[in-house]
């Protein structure tokens, strides 16, 4: 059997280093210590750590009622995030900047599945919210 080369063998291990070190910090989109909890009738989402993230982030949630409840508490330093929430035929029933802290009701709409909708643009923060059905 034909041993690799010497130098093949020390770039490989190099690359393995490498990618061990990338890994060794793991970051989701769009930040640290995600905590998503999407049960029936409740939805809890928790992201720390933000940094500097734009994108959206789409759910799927059940709520047997015609409202949620929302409560937020974001800390947010930098750029927005939204929460939009849409019912079950696809109808905007929700929609707050995340960085108004509180506790909501949104619009009636059709029993189902839900969509819960986050959209950041440029944001530093750590996000905290939760959707329980409202009626």
């Amino acid at each position: 059997m034909r041993r690799p080369p010497l130098p093949a063998v020390r770039w490989l291990l190099t690359a393995a280093c490498v990618a061990l070190a990338a890994c060794s910090d793991p970051v989701t989109a769009p930040g640290r210590q995600p905590e998503i909890i999407n049960g029936t009738d409740n939805f809890q989402y928790q992201i720390s750590d933000i940094r500097g993230y734009s994108g959206t982030q789409d759910y799927s949630w059940q709520n047997s009622g015609t409202t949620a409840k929302v409560n937020q508490s974001a800390a947010i330093s930098t750029g927005t995030a939204t929460l939009v929430i849409r019912d079950a035929s696809g109808t905007q029933v929700y929609s707050r900047s995340l960085a108004e802290n509180g506790t909501f009701v949104s619009g009636a709409g059709a029993a189902g599945t839900w969509t819960v909708s986050v959209t950041y643009a440029s944001v530093d923060a750590t996000v905290n919210f939760r959707v329980d059905k409202g009626n």
